[in-house]
């Protein structure tokens, strides 16, 4: 087991893994770890979908825009929000739940990230590689199908899991100073944004980023190239039909 700090402050996302399973047992301990995650009012209304089955995995793979790592990483975890359960639990308790609405969508879904990056500390401590995939979301009409989530039960995101093939060089985060606001929320100013992200800007692959897409900033990569605009609504409504569909938006 690894130091919490040297975890914390040395963590890569790996996208490469030795073709080698993850030990049930080793898994069975992660998640029991992860599942002590903080969650509210001890509802734990999260559910955790394992993929192991080769069959599955290629099923999934286009769903999260063709990543290899879906198909190579030994352990697909695909974390969802779930009032599924916790629903039933209170009609079999004769309670009448009121959680078809969009905060309880959001409450399930903080438990679901909270659960996840616990259990990716739990995985990572013992010399596991982790990679989110924020491709989830995008698809969830997609991913609900395929793994047969019920009303109540939306995927918000999902991680991979193996034994590291690659040793990535460590991505850039802005200073701490750039993040952290004491007492209230201090606005920025342009010289602050200048400060703050010019050591982002000038990195080796910023610069190769804004060459290979033929754009002027770094931001421009961003807004024009990785997370266009009429991307971001197309998915929003496709999320927010989800929400619809799967019981969270009854009140709108």
């Amino acid at each position: 087991m690894k130091d919490i700090s040297e975890i914390l402050l040395k963590r890569k996302t790996i996208r490469k893994y030795l073709d080698k399973p993850v030990d049930e047992k080793l898994l069975d301990e992660i998640l029991k770890e992860g599942c002590r995650a903080s969650t509210t009012g001890n509802m734990q209304v999260y559910s955790i979908i394992i993929t192991q089955d080769t069959e599955k995995k290629k099923e999934l793979l286009p769903l999260h825009f063709n990543q290899r790592m879906v198909t190579e990483a030994p352990v697909v975890l695909t974390f969802c929000a779930d009032f599924n359960r916790f629903n039933r639990w209170c009609i079999l308790r004769k309670a009448v739940p009121g959680y078809d609405n969009f905060l309880s969508f959001m409450t399930a879904a903080i438990d679901a990230l909270l659960v996840a990056q616990t259990i990716c500390i739990s995985a990572e401590a013992r010399g596991l590689g982790i990679c989110y995939l924020g491709t989830t979301t995008y698809m969830a009409h997609k991913i609900i199908g395929a793994l047969n989530l019920p009303a109540g039960v939306v995927p918000v995101t999902t991680v991979t899991i193996g034994w590291p093939a690659e040793d990535p060089e460590q991505v850039d985060r802005l200073p701490l100073e750039a993040i952290v606001h004491k007492e209230v929320y201090h606005d920025y100013t342009d010289k602050d944004i200048e400060k703050y992200y010019h050591d982002k800007e000038q990195r080796a692959d910023s610069l190769r980023f804004v060459s290979e897409n033929n754009k002027e900033t770094l931001a421009q990569v961003f807004t024009d190239v990785r997370y266009r605009k009429e991307d971001n609504v197309s998915f929003s409504k496709i999320l927010l039909q989800v929400l619809k569909d799967q019981g969270f938006m009854n009140n709108f």
